[in-house]
């Protein structure tokens, strides 16, 4: 369609030097004024042609116009009405009810063509004059045939909302620069067949525009765990924590589990729970510290330090196996050693990371998930300073009301639940867990006897589906998500 109209219009300013009006020009073809702008566009920017806006304006009746073209104006239709004996002024508007009948009663009274007469008490309309032109009639259908109207009447119609502006534009079109009858489409590159035959001499190529943008790429978004991450190191770091290196996902059964005071024979250490690798499937325990390795298996199966132990044979092959991490406590447990090897001093640590679990997955289960964990390293620490710390933490996240719970944990004594009250649920729910670690885990590391370590943890997914009102953490989480929910998700303030 637009190749047909192009070549036609080369075509009629080839033979008429140019086209005077583009409107008359696509009556004449057929064609729908604004496919022939099109063409006139493109052309216009090959420099085949030149352009000059031509502006159009004529008055066009409105709908209400429309139906007085016939019936003539409402004040003529009123005064043809009116017998020369009068009429009732209640018998006006049953003859012409609604609108019209008052319109046209006030148009003809400030005409002066008709008055009324309460002489006989009834209120009368009656005749003033013989006869009347209908001079708006006559401009609404000069109007409707095209023709121009006078200034005065055209702004009294207007007045009465009877007649509207129209304006439009077509063009006066003359040959260009590069006027042809046939458009030579310009080249976008330069090819290995133009330099072999030489044709680059004589071809036009496309001129490169430098100032043209290119397409803006797809912004990054922020996932709610980063956000709500973010946050939680905000809190840490406002209370003096120091972030932990937790750049290991993998790591040996030794700083997993046994390094805590966590016995071999433990169900938490049965591939049912944990994802043990098979390639590196172990890490010898000749890279370990031999003194602290023989202090933990010491203390595994005979105690010390106020413990009998577990009373089993202890076995480097169980203590080399390679796994996932199923806590970040793995990396507390080197930090500890280290803060101890170093030279004692008080310390406070977090770490927010990923750990994993073989578990099944369903709505609040996940094999892999975010730990946030919290501990503090000091000179007599008591299960006081424990409930104190947490109670200024989850204050900060905005849960200021906690229940604790005894629990058991292999390397904590004591142990306890953590549970606050969701203002947003309406209800006490677990937050996480905590504890003070056991002599059995720090002593073998070197730490002074007068020495605690307080600790708690909580996941990451959790609060952040609270937040974000997710129910189900594949939501969240996983190949699942919906990219929608992360590009439009909410900024995360904790504790407003």
């Amino acid at each position: 369609m637009a190749e047909a109209i192009e070549t036609a219009l080369l075509k009629y300013i080839q033979d008429h030097g140019e086209c005077k009006d583009s409107g008359d020009f696509a009556k004449e073809l057929g064609v729908d004024h604004l496919a022939v702008v099109g063409v006139i566009k493109s052309l216009q920017s090959s420099e085949m042609i030149i352009s000059q806006d031509k502006d159009h304006f004529k008055w066009v009746l409105t709908e209400e116009a429309e139906g007085y073209l016939n019936n003539g104006s409402p004040e003529a239709q009123v005064f043809n009405i009116v017998p020369p004996e009068g009429l009732p002024m209640a018998e006006l508007k049953v003859k012409l009810p609604g609108e019209l009948g008052d319109i046209g009663f006030k148009q003809a009274m400030q005409q002066k063509w008709l008055a009324t007469d309460k002489s006989s008490g009834e209120p009368r309309i009656v005749r003033k004059v013989e006869s009347i032109e209908d001079k708006t009639q006559a401009v609404l259908r000069a109007v409707a045939a095209g023709q121009d109207i006078a200034k005065p009447d055209a702004e009294a119609a207007k007045k009465r909302k009877l007649v509207k502006p129209e304006q439009w534009k077509t063009y006066v079109l003359t040959k260009g620069p590069k006027f042809a009858l046939e458009r030579k489409k310009p080249a976008t590159e330069l090819t290995q067949e133009m330099i072999a035959k030489g044709t680059w001499r004589t071809q036009e190529f496309k001129d490169y525009n430098f100032n043209a943008l290119g397409v803006l790429p797809a912004g990054g978004h922020l996932h709610p765990l980063l956000k709500v991450r973010t946050q939680f190191r905000k809190i840490f770091t406002q209370m003096g924590f120091e972030e932990m290196p937790t750049s290991n996902y993998v790591e040996s059964s030794f700083w997993n589990f046994d390094a805590l005071f966590q016995p071999q024979q433990h169900p938490a250490r049965d591939a049912h729970d944990t994802f043990f690798l098979t390639r590196p499937a172990a890490t010898p325990t000749d890279v370990l510290p031999q003194d602290y390795l023989a202090r933990v298996k010491d203390v595994h199966q005979s105690g010390g330090y106020g413990s009998i132990g577990y009373g089993y044979s202890w076995k480097k092959a169980e203590a080399e196996k390679n796994l996932l991490r199923t806590h970040t406590t793995a990396v507390s447990s080197r930090m500890l050693y280290k803060l101890a090897q170093d030279g004692f001093k008080p310390a406070r640590y977090f770490s927010i990371d990923r750990v994993f679990r073989n578990e099944a997955i369903d709505r609040t289960h996940l094999a892999e998930f975010h730990q946030v964990e919290g501990l503090v390293c000091d000179r007599g620490l008591t299960l006081g300073d424990l409930i104190g710390v947490l109670h200024e933490f989850f204050t900060r996240l905005g849960l200021p009301r906690l229940r604790f719970k005894p629990a058991y944990n292999p390397y904590t004594e004591p142990s306890m639940e953590i549970f606050s009250y969701s203002e947003q649920l309406k209800k006490w729910m677990e937050v996480g867990n905590s504890g003070m670690f056991r002599p059995e885990m720090l002593r073998p590391m070197g730490l002074p006897e007068d020495v605690n370590v307080i600790a708690w943890g909580l996941s990451l997914e959790r609060p952040t589906m609270i937040l974000y009102g997710i129910d189900n953490i594949r939501d969240l989480f996983g190949h699942k998500v919906n990219l929608s929910m992360i590009k439009k998700n909410p900024i995360c303030r904790l504790g407003l």
